[in-house]
């Protein structure tokens, strides 16, 4: 193994096997009640709150720790106004047509539309973004390697925190997602990934049926 600077694991924590099955456990159990909701309540949610989550997220690991990522969070009501105005331009055209119809069918039990009012409701919509080129300084131009990746672990550690903070998501992708950039005064290397509404669920909130149906244990997992 190469020489390289490293410093003793210090922070690890390693439990009896009894209560590593009852932690895995109760984790299971808490993150099965995670939804993807659309519809969001206005109540404020603090600033700290979205800070500590996003901080979770970038602990994720990434591609030779390029950290190929940025967070944008959004809670002015001007710009989460602009998003929605843009967003919904695009999904009009998604859904009369652009999409076709095995995606548009895919999509009906969902219940979803052009609509989206939930881009101005909830308190916070954060705009993952990211990035070609880069590293771990600002001012590194290297190349970013694994990026897709990278960033989808990050955000499901996003997703993992604000749920475990007490709150409610919605993976939102409108295509393209381009003007995402533009409004959130990103760069040219920072590139759209993903819109995560969070806050609080409206007390009408739902879960449609199709949502809750998760494939049988067997059909996701194998052990060899």
């Amino acid at each position: 193994m190469q020489d390289h600077d490293s410093s003793p694991l210090n922070d690890y924590i390693e439990y009896p096997v009894e209560e590593m099955l009852a932690r895995s456990k109760a984790f299971y159990t808490d993150i099965k009640r995670r939804h993807t909701i659309r519809s969001f309540s206005d109540r404020a949610v603090p600033k700290e709150i979205i800070e500590n989550c996003i901080k979770a997220a970038a602990t994720a690991p990434s591609g030779a720790n390029h950290q190929p990522w940025h967070f944008v969070a959004v809670h002015s009501s001007d710009i989460k106004k602009q998003i929605r105005e843009q967003a919904e331009l695009h999904e009009r055209s998604f859904y009369e047509g652009r999409a076709g119809e095995e995606w548009l069918g895919a999509l009906k039990a969902l219940g979803t539309d052009a609509d989206k009012p939930y881009l101005e409701t909830a308190p916070w919509l954060i705009a993952i973004f990211s990035q070609k080129k880069g590293g771990i300084h600002t001012e590194d131009k290297n190349t970013n390697y694994y990026v897709h990746e990278s960033v989808g672990i990050a955000t499901g550690f996003l997703i993992n925190a604000l749920h475990s903070s007490g709150l409610v998501t919605l993976t939102h992708t409108p295509k393209p997602m381009s003007f995402l950039s533009k409004v959130c005064g990103r760069p040219e290397n920072d590139r759209a990934y993903m819109l995560l509404i969070a806050g609080y669920p409206a007390t009408d909130a739902t879960v449609p049926h199709h949502a809750a149906v998760k494939k049988p244990f067997d059909e996701v997992a194998t052990f060899l």
